[in-house]
């Protein structure tokens, strides 16, 4: 579905045209990523006995590899 220009004004998100313009660009669903379900496929996939392991892309910004 197409969301226009709310979340791009919300995320303050802009360019400028063929006029050198300031214009909202407009933003299709899924834009700015539905958290809940990028957690819940994280949860679900790297499962293991030992805990939850965090991505190798995703440890410099959690600080941490594993959740136990």
């Amino acid at each position: 579905s197409n969301f226009e220009s709310y979340q791009a004004n919300r995320l303050k998100c802009r360019y400028r045209n063929e006029d050198r313009k300031t214009q909202l660009c407009h933003t299709l669903n899924g834009s700015a990523l539905a958290l809940p379900r990028i957690v819940a496929a994280l949860l679900e996939n790297n499962q293991t006995p030992e805990g939850i392991i965090i991505p190798a892309a995703l440890v410099p910004y959690t600080g941490f590899e594993v959740i136990d």
